[in-house]
């Protein structure tokens, strides 16, 4: 079993030589063309994810619906996916150091954006790649220690340490 990875960590992939994927830009947001009705009480937040071809020649990538898997809360239930405000990569030829981005609206009950969990299965040339999946949260505290137990403590703890990292990197 692979160890899952913080929002904003890149994922190599062996099986396609120079492909790497991140997911990234968790955050509160409104959805551009409205909210879906379905969405009524819910809070919208967007999610990105950014294919990076660093190998010698191109890929076709797919990161279209059902590829991407949302989930909030303790108990992992699914968020509702905006389809008609979501941008996906339908078949997009990324060359030698290029990106695609994906940008996904999503929404879901405001006391469960704390832990967002995204899964996402990246089909490069018609051939499917391992999922994989990123952990983090909206609305983490700078600073802020959590006494709980289990995954939702440990994500804290991971974007603490990571957050202290930078800052030594830049002082």
């Amino acid at each position: 079993m692979y160890e899952p990875n913080v929002v904003g960590d890149w994922q190599e992939y062996d099986e396609h030589a120079g492909l790497r994927v991140r997911v990234h830009g968790l955050e509160a947001s409104e959805p551009p063309r409205g909210r879906d009705d379905a969405a009524e009480g819910l809070t919208y937040f967007t999610v990105r994810v950014t294919v990076e071809n660093r190998g010698g020649r191109h890929s076709t990538i797919h990161l279209e619906d059902g590829q991407i898997d949302v989930r909030v809360g303790p108990e992992g239930e699914s968020a509702f996916i905006d389809w008609r405000n979501s941008q996906f990569i339908e078949g997009f030829d990324v060359y030698p150091l290029r990106r695609a981005t994906a940008v996904l609206y999503a929404a879901a009950p405001e006391a469960s954006l704390s832990l967002v969990d995204v899964q996402i299965q990246l089909r490069a040339d018609d051939d499917w790649a391992d999922r994989r999946l990123w952990a983090g949260g909206i609305g983490l505290q700078e600073g802020a220690v959590q006494t709980a137990a289990g995954r939702e403590g440990l994500a804290h703890q991971v974007s603490n340490f990571l957050r202290d990292q930078a800052e030594e990197g830049t002082a």
